[in-house]
């Protein structure tokens, strides 16, 4: 599969590490990059993609961890999880992929490309 081409970032950091920091602090620094970051589609996929997959595992992660003898054992799962995905995520965008988180990715890219 062609990967689309990647432009260059308004950060005046190179694509691929401006990708890479979307995910460095989940969806935080996701919010940080889809603010500043101008021009570069890539960047802002991987900025909108970091809030909308890191906001919904933290929202899954605290509502399990309300419910009694069972929450602790799928919050764990779903925090392993989630260190699994944040360092592949990671890498994945350093290497300059469009790799897209299924279900999610699709939604993140069209909310991405809306973004101004």
């Amino acid at each position: 599969m062609n990967e689309p081409h990647i432009d260059a970032s308004s950060t005046n950091l190179d694509p691929k590490v401006a990708g890479l920091l979307c995910y460095a602090l989940t969806f935080i620094t996701g919010i940080i990059f889809l603010v500043i970051e101008k021009q570069s589609r890539f960047v802002k996929f991987h900025a909108m993609q970091s809030i909308i997959v890191f906001g919904l595992l933290t929202v899954v992660n605290i509502f399990f961890s309300w419910i009694p003898f069972i929450g602790p054992f799928v919050s764990f799962l779903v925090g392993a999880l989630s260190f699994v995905l944040w360092i592949v995520l990671m890498l994945l965008a350093l290497q300059g992929k469009w790799f897209k988180v299924p279900y999610l990715g699709d939604f993140a890219e069209q909310q991405a490309n809306n973004f101004k």
